[in-house]
């Protein structure tokens, strides 16, 4: 494996890290750049198809989703159709007649990049006001020796989910690589022919190891189902997100979204499993494990 994409995999852990550790408006600015770099490389795959999108309206409008999260989560599904209604409104009124795939092409850049991706601020923000003790929202633990010797109870329910999510993002994606590589025999889709059978079954049973220990250290209610649940959530959305990612770079005919990232290839490229992934484990969290809890 090429140095460059070592360090820079480093250094991109390290931000990832930190930002989801502190939380407030630290980890928002972190998924709005993101976010930021994402829609731009993927109107640019739009516009190697001779598509015409709403680029800035669209981009600005995630943004301003994002800050929504951050200030009040409970508004920022009401972002979404007044965003789709702004979108529109600019298309409509352009010199250049609109076209059905311009309109759809700036829908989806909104949807796919942009509300999706909010979920994660979402998701880190639950319980995050009660436990802030930097500014601008950030978070630091006071007791190190707690959590080194297991206690979790302590540290915000929106960081421990989160961090849980993405180690079993890591372990599927790098379950699946290394599987796949040196013995996946049998292709998955031809949408991306290096993907395997053998490393998808595997990228999924290691995010089911993973979920079901943190479910249990965790102390979810009926920790082993619901942390079978929680992987196999993640371990498929996580699949699905890099699939929907090969697809716009196969119908681009483009090898990767970007250069941004030395050895790795552009944002979209790095952040696909996380796309899916995001709202699924935030309902999860918000909505199936209170319901269980009441049954205990």
């Amino acid at each position: 494996m090429p140095w460059s994409r070592i360090f820079s995999g480093i250094i991109a852990i390290v931000m990832a890290l930190s930002s989801t550790l502190l939380g407030g408006w630290y980890f928002t600015i972190a998924i709005a750049i993101v976010v930021f770099l994402g829609q731009q490389e993927y109107f640019n795959l739009v516009r190697s198809r001779g598509i015409t999108p709403a680029v800035k309206t669209t981009m600005f409008v995630s943004q301003a989703l994002l800050a929504i999260c951050t200030l009040n989560p409970s508004l920022a599904d009401a972002i979404m159709p007044i965003a789709g209604t702004l979108i529109c409104f600019y298309l409509l009124f352009q010199p250049k007649l609109a076209t059905i795939a311009d309109i759809s092409a700036s829908i989806m850049g909104l949807f796919y990049v942009g509300y999706l991706p909010s979920y994660w601020v979402r998701l880190r923000e639950i319980n995050h006001d009660l436990t802030s003790n930097l500014p601008l929202g950030g978070y630091w633990p006071s007791h190190w020796d707690n959590i080194g010797q297991g206690n979790f109870s302590a540290l915000p329910t929106g960081l421990t989910t989160t961090m849980l999510a993405f180690l079993c993002i890591w372990a599927a994606d790098i379950g699946a690589y290394i599987i796949g590589k040196f013995f996946g025999k049998t292709r998955l889709s031809d949408i991306s022919p290096r993907k395997t059978v053998e490393g998808a079954v595997f990228g999924i049973a290691a995010s089911l190891a993973v979920a079901v220990t943190g479910a249990y250290f965790l102390h979810f209610p009926y920790w082993l189902m619901t942390g079978l649940t929680l992987g196999l959530i993640i371990g498929i959305a996580s699949l699905l997100g890099d699939l929907t990612e090969s697809l716009l770079k196969r119908d681009a005919g483009v090898k990767d979204s970007g250069q941004l990232i030395p050895g790795h290839g552009g944002i979209l490229d790095r952040t696909d499993s996380y796309i899916f992934t995001a709202p699924l484990v935030y309902y999860f969290v918000t909505l199936l494990l209170p319901l269980l809890q009441t049954t205990l």
